[in-house]
């Protein structure tokens, strides 16, 4: 399973929420990190996280295919807001 979905799961975050939060991190990633941030998971384990997905930044575009979500309509969508 991928390591972000795992960490909200594991957090008991809901697949709805899940989806929201990823949304958000294709869409505005600061932004997510925000929400992410009240979230209420441990710092270490959010931080352990997020240095897989600095290192290995396709696990966002994975989640993101696994939980059903369009990344290429996002990403286009992105780019028409900019």
């Amino acid at each position: 399973m991928n390591p972000i979905i795992e960490l909200l799961k594991d957090a008991n975050i809901s697949d709805e929420k899940t989806k929201e939060v990823f949304q958000m991190l294709v869409e505005n990633p600061l932004m997510a990190m925000t929400t992410i941030g009240k979230l209420g998971i441990a710092p270490d384990k959010l931080q352990a996280v997020m240095m897989q997905v600095m290192t290995q930044p396709t696990l966002i575009k994975e989640a993101v295919e696994a939980l059903g979500l369009d990344f290429d309509a996002l990403e286009k969508a992105k780019e028409q807001l900019i």
